[in-house]
């Protein structure tokens, strides 16, 4: 199976909500940052911690510019993320325009 981003792909994280366990820190909601590279193939951690068995997925290292997270900052911050938190960012998915990434 093809992983939907790959690196160098720029990718905006979800804003979501859950009530329960979640992979994707709250700081990092909404932030645009671009993939650096694939960590493999994992089942999500939230489905893990509530019980639930799910097929693996994508999981990517994805950097952020800290201004970007925190308003200030000149550095840089990665966070290993789940695919099912990540849509392409300014409109491209790499999927629907061909340019999918094979693994």
């Amino acid at each position: 199976m093809a992983d939907r981003f790959g690196p160098g792909d720029p990718v905006r994280t979800r804003t979501l909500d859950p009530a329960g366990h979640t992979r994707l820190p709250r700081y990092a909601r909404g932030a645009v940052g671009e993939v650096v590279e694939s960590a493999g193939r994992h089942p999500l951690a939230d489905d893990r911690a509530r019980g639930r068995s799910t097929p693996p997925q994508a999981v990517y290292h994805v950097r952020f510019a800290a201004a970007e997270l925190f308003g200030t900052g000149d550095h840089s911050v990665t966070v290993e993320l789940w695919e099912d938190y990540l849509e392409a960012a300014a409109g491209r998915d790499p999927v629907q325009d061909g340019s999918d990434h094979e693994r």
